[in-house]
């Protein structure tokens, strides 16, 4: 958007179909980027989700679902459904955690991580093509306000509503 119309925009009201909404924008940037990862891993028979967890698991090993969960910024339902797919797969193991016998410690199996290193490639080469539309002097810049609205959205999460709170 040219100076001169952001300049507008930011007059008109933050959900007016002129301007640019950041729901919107997430869930396009999001879509499109797991849409085109899905598709590029899919001879491995992999899901993005799944590169997400063993990338996770492979950078802070043996933690446990709880902690998996809260690291993805997903449900824990959700996740505990996906760790019996990828657990079924020989993607990953499950260990009885040495002090809480409820809790599991996840590690990726030497399938998994065979599959992860060529999504790995993947993934990179695609940051680097999403990327190459910014400036190479705005991307640390970007990637860290975006970072910024991601940790304000978690804490927005963590917040009660205004109804529960009634």
């Amino acid at each position: 958007m040219p100076q001169r119309s952001v300049k507008v925009a930011e007059k008109l009201p933050i959900d007016s179909p002129e301007r640019r909404r950041l729901p919107v924008l997430l869930r396009r940037a999001w879509y499109g980027l797991n849409l085109a990862f899905r598709r590029r891993i899919l001879h491995l028979k992999l899901t993005p989700d799944q590169f997400t967890v063993m990338r996770t698991l492979l950078e802070t090993e043996g933690i446990t679902q709880r902690k998996l969960s809260q690291t993805m910024s997903s449900d824990p339902n959700t996740i505990a459904a996906l760790l019996e797919r990828m657990e079924a797969s020989g993607l990953i193991d499950r260990q009885t955690h040495e002090k809480d016998r409820r809790a599991n410690r996840l590690r990726v199996t030497s399938i998994g991580r065979k599959k992860y290193e060529s999504a790995r490639a993947t993934a990179i080469e695609m940051q680097r093509e999403v990327l190459a539309g910014l400036e190479a002097s705005q991307r640390e810049i970007f990637l860290a306000n975006l970072d910024t609205v991601a940790q304000s959205c978690r804490l927005m999460a963590e917040k009660p509503s205004i109804r529960a709170r009634k």
